[in-house]
């Protein structure tokens, strides 16, 4: 058997090679790269060093070599990057630094790092100019390695190659096989037989899309069409463009709803996958800090796989709550006041939490360690890749920037690659994407470390990136067999115009593609039905989706307001549950949305960011549990005039310390604005609830209606007796902010606290909206007796202002009567928009038309008639 030897230009060729050496029965044949040539010449198990174990070479020689003119940069994250970049140049382009030291201070320093790298590098591993050395004084041995040689669609090789491959073709026969491409014009004479063919004549069609992400669509359904017409077999169609990475999202997205395989030649995202997204999330903490929303993110995804967090019980996770927890402060605070209680199987695991916490916070220095203990699997592979290929600080963009490869067979799949790779391996159908101005060509930069004026770009850089991604233009025009598109995007993805290629100026303008029209061919389920509306206006979900528009447009009252069969189950079950006070107030008020919540259980999603201050109810809680700490405090007391303002302060204290376990701390200066404001409402509060009747007992945070009482507070009733409201149907529960209960048992005072603007003097239910007092007072009187006499009031504590319940017999009584009406409506299916729909607090309006206003507006004297002057009628209540 007669060995020769197949040259191609990268590994995907190489795979395309073998697959039709086999078809063929070409045997002897070894297919290689230029790279992989030289170092089998070379022997001695030599190697071209690959680009991790140059990063790692060359961040070892930027902690060791003295710097002065690059010094200032030289621990900048992009340095390694920059310096290994040049250093690919450099050897590419066969300069000799050290010999041309002397012509610049930057030349010289820059020999020096390469001195250090080439000392770094493991042993077999050489950079090019050695492996060219090595493998010229072996070339006698090229006939039995290699035999003949032949370099098929090679575009051209790097000036340090070419004087190996011309000694090379003194020892065996060499053919460079051309094609229609440009002869380099340094093979003249070098002995090297050139073979080429014609140019390939496709047919040619141009279009442009909306944006880059409509190419990626346009070109999947191209795709497509051409399979199913039977056209062209998956292996003959290419999708290409000059920055690949560009679409990559695009396409990823689009492969997971075709129903074809389409391949990345350069790799898939390192975060497509579980794993990277794992290395990604750690990567985000060390870059960024730890918080409550990274950690979950990485528990989330590494599971019970992580080493450090298998001594956790399952659902540990919950115990960090809902603070954002962004500082170190926060989770000491969070940290020290957790107990084994808080724990999900009782034990204390503070320790092996802080111990966790501590390692987050150690940021970039930790990082490898961090990996080490938290990533097992690929995930762990991944993360050490990233940390020698760049430093810690920036991990996130290098994992962001890290590729895996694609592991479906790119012989059997339609490809996704780089011009450049395309014009290496041709096939028959070919779609370019992305011929805008400064994209296709892209603009040649200088090199960041040797720019023009150090050494000339020419020289450096023999094929820039422009003038490459012409060539790879023309190859393509010139070796696609059968079919070319030409496309481009009018727009990018950031809304701006972008400009035609300075390619196409010998092409037509194209078709014009508009984003939502009709293709001929679509390129998964989602795209036909959305094509074919008749096909998608016959589906269920679409039926069901025009029949609600429509409904919502007409005046009637349909089911899609509200409307369902009486008696139906949901609705018995929703009206058997216990009640609380804000229950009911969307009862009244918003009778949809109380079906939507409680009926069907839908709940609007808490925001993703974290505000500069608290939101109101934050505010709240924190008013709240100041005045409970406080009520605490003054039952211990026993001065007969204790110092208020002193208690309200250490009850302020008390409760700051708690609520910054659950809430996020707001910078300083607004954070002693809200407690001053926090500090002047109690010290009110606590005057104008501090009564001076001897015995008289105080409670704070009352629990009633079957909610258990904390074991450390004494109960001021049955906390687990029903609370019926008269004969209503309902049942209620909930918390009273204070109870004060007389010595002689005969009189209660109910205090609610508020926040909020003070409503009006004349209020008792404002319209449904105010039910607390009343609720109350009657929960009171029922747990307690019907001869104690309740006196319930509302304390707006920002206005300093007191609303007493003065007649809470009448009160109650207008309240039952309304909340039968609303009962029997529920009970009857007549579940519609009331007051309270759409409007800015309602956090259901997402679910309502667009202009909810208009809808209401609408439907508002159909629905009203529905539900009866009985059922409305509290609306208009004081």
């Amino acid at each position: 058997m007669k060995r020769r030897t197949l040259i191609v230009h990268d590994r995907h060729a190489m795979r395309q090679w073998r697959l039709k050496a086999a078809r063929a029965g070409w045997n002897g044949l070894q297919v290689m790269t230029f790279g992989q040539v030289i170092a089998r010449l070379a022997g001695g198990f030599a190697r071209e060093v690959d680009e991790e174990t140059l990063r790692q070479a060359v961040q070892a020689a930027l902690r060791d070599v003295r710097l002065a003119e690059l010094a200032r940069i030289s621990t900048l994250p992009g340095m390694a990057s920059a310096v290994t970049g040049t250093l690919r140049r450099v050897w590419g382009a066969g300069i000799d630094l050290s010999a041309c030291g002397a012509g610049h201070p930057r030349i010289a320093e820059m020999a020096q790092i390469e001195a250090a790298v080439l000392a770094a590098l493991p042993p077999g591993c050489l950079c090019p100019a050695e492996m060219a050395r090595r493998a010229c004084a072996r070339l006698a041995h090229a006939p039995a390695l290699l035999g003949p040689v032949e370099i098929m669609d090679v575009p051209d090789l790097s000036p340090c190659w070419r004087p190996t491959v011309q000694a090379l073709a003194r020892h065996v026969p060499v053919q460079w096989h051309a094609g229609p491409r440009q002869v380099p014009a340094w093979l003249d004479g070098t002995g090297i037989t050139v073979v080429t063919t014609g140019p390939a004549t496709p047919d040619v069609t141009c279009c442009s899309a909306a944006t880059p992400h409509h190419e990626a669509i346009e070109a999947m359904r191209w795709a497509r069409a051409l399979m199913a017409s039977g056209q062209a077999k998956p292996e003959e169609i290419a999708i290409a463009t000059t920055s690949a990475g560009d679409h990559d999202a695009s396409f990823l997205s689009l492969r997971a709803d075709a129903d074809f395989a389409l391949h990345f030649v350069h790799g898939l995202p390192v975060t497509a996958t579980r794993d990277g997204q794992a290395a990604a999330a750690l990567a985000d903490i060390v870059a960024r800090g730890l918080s409550r929303l990274r950690l979950h993110r990485l528990v989330s995804l590494t599971g019970a796989d992580s080493p450090m967090l298998t001594d956790l019980p399952e659902g540990w996770i919950r115990i960090l709550g809902t603070a954002p927890l962004d500082t170190p402060d926060a989770w000491g605070r969070l940290l020290s006041g957790r107990s084994a209680g808080d724990w999900p199987d009782g034990m204390d695991h503070g320790p092996a939490l802080r111990v966790l916490v501590d390692l987050l916070h150690r940021g970039p220095p930790g990082a490898g360690e961090m990996g080490e203990r938290l990533l097992a699997g690929r995930a762990r592979v991944i993360w050490r890749a990233a940390l020698a290929a760049g430093p810690a600080q920036s991990v996130d963009l290098t994992v962001e920037g890290m590729r895996l490869d694609d592991s479906t067979d790119p012989c059997t799949s339609v490809a996704w690659m780089p011009a450049g790779a395309l014009a290496a391996s041709p096939r028959r159908f070919v779609r370019l994407l992305g011929l805008n101005s400064a994209r296709w060509p892209r603009n040649a930069g200088e090199d960041r470390l040797l720019p023009g004026h150090i050494i000339p770009a020419t020289e450096l850089n023999p094929m820039p990136v422009g003038m490459a991604d012409r060539q790879s233009f023309a190859t393509i025009m010139a070796t696609t067999g059968a079919h070319v598109v030409l496309s481009r995007a009018r727009r990018g993805n950031d809304g701006r115009l972008l400009g035609r290629s300075a390619l196409l100026q010998d092409y037509p303008a194209g078709t014009y593609l508009r984003r939502n029209r009709v293709p001929a061919h679509a390129w998964s389920e989602t795209d036909r039905l959305t094509a074919r509306r008749g096909e998608f206006a016959r589906t269920s979900q679409a039926r069901s989706a025009t029949a609600c528009w429509h409904d919502w447009l007409r005046p009637d009252i349909t089911p899609h307001d509200g409307l369902v069969r009486a008696d139906h189950p949901a609705m018995q079950a929703i009206m058997q549950r216990t009640q609380s006070a804000s229950s009911l107030r969307m009862l009244l008020r918003n009778p949809l949305g109380f079906m939507w919540r409680y009926g069907l259980g839908l709940n609007a999603t808490q925001e993703g960011k974290d505000s500069l201050m608290p939101d109101a109810m934050a505010v709240g809680n924190l008013v709240h549990a100041t005045m409970e700490h406080a009520l605490v405090l003054m039952a211990q007391e026993t001065r007969p005039d204790p110092d208020r303002n002193a208690i309200a302060e250490q009850a302020l204290a008390e409760a700051t310390a708690q609520w910054q376990r659950e809430n996020a701390t707001p910078p300083g200066l607004l954070w002693d604005h809200l407690l001053d404001t926090v500090r002047t409402m109690a010290r009110w509060g606590l005057r104008m609830t501090c009564k001076d009747i001897a015995g008289c007992r105080s409670y704070a945070e009352v629990p009633f209606g079957g909610i258990s009482a904390s074991r450390d507070r004494q109960a001021a009733w049955d906390t687990t007796r029903p609370v019926p409201v008269a004969d209503t149907g309902f049942f209620i529960n909930g918390y009273i902010d204070r109870l004060d209960i007389a010595a002689d048992g005969r009189q209660a005072w109910v205090y609610d606290y508020k926040t909020g603007r003070a409503a009006g003097e004349d209020t008792v239910l404002k319209g449904g909206a105010e039910l607390q007092r009343c609720l109350y007072a009657f929960a009171v009187q029922a747990l307690l007796g019907a001869g104690v006499q309740v006196d319930a009031t509302l304390l707006y504590l920002r206005d300093e202002t007191i609303l007493r319940l003065d007649a809470p017999r009448q009160a109650l009584a207008d309240l039952t009567g309304y909340l039968r009406a609303a009962r029997r409506t529920m009970l009857a299916g007549h579940a519609l928009a009331g007051p309270d729909t759409g409007g800015d607090y309602d956090d259901m309006r997402l679910a309502l038309p667009a202009g909810p206003v208009a809808y209401r507006k609408r439907k508002e004297a159909r629905a009203n008639m529905i539900l009866g002057d009985d059922a409305i009628a509290v609306w208009d209540a004081p």
